[in-house]
């Protein structure tokens, strides 16, 4: 992916209200993120836990979209499979993600929503890069895993903007 500045990323969203952009919190070590080894940029906001964002270049343009998880009640066990990057992680380290429609039908209450790793950082667990406590039994290679994702991301993407 190729390096985005804050105000890049922020007049890149297509579901939130500028309140909720001009109160975002820039990724964590913004400054020294692997551009190189990201498909996405996701991060979850560190002043709202249950807020996340996932920032995708496509079509020439930067798609933002803001989406949500709530926290669980009591731990629970066993293994859970993110959607996007299909990396398998324990129950707790994957997080079902809502995020509201763009345009109208957002403004209606309508969401969509899918299991995506709790921390957004797919990219960096289909490289080998971030280590997954889970054995993954996945045997292709990080190119083709990334290009699985980029279309899975496509798809997530077109559910929000519909």
């Amino acid at each position: 992916m190729e390096p985005l500045s804050v105000e890049e990323i922020r007049r890149s969203f297509v579901n939130s209200t500028k309140s909720l952009v001009k109160a975002m919190t820039p990724p964590p070590g913004f400054t020294e993120l692997p551009w190189e080894s990201l498909d996405f940029l996701g991060w979850r906001d560190p002043k709202a836990p249950n807020r996340g964002y996932l920032v995708v270049r496509r079509d020439g343009g930067v798609t933002g979209i803001a989406v949500n998880t709530q926290a669980t009640g009591k731990p629970r066990r066993g293994t859970g499979l993110c959607d996007l990057c299909n990396t398998a992680h324990h129950v707790t380290d994957v997080a079902l993600f809502a995020a509201r429609r763009a345009g109208t039908a957002g403004r209606e209450g309508n969401t969509v929503g899918t299991y995506i790793c709790a921390d957004l950082a797919c990219s960096l667990y289909i490289r080998g890069l971030r280590d997954v406590e889970v054995p993954q039994g996945e045997t292709a290679p990080p190119q083709v895993r990334a290009e699985r994702l980029a279309a899975r991301l496509e798809t997530f993407v077109n559910r929000v903007l519909v």
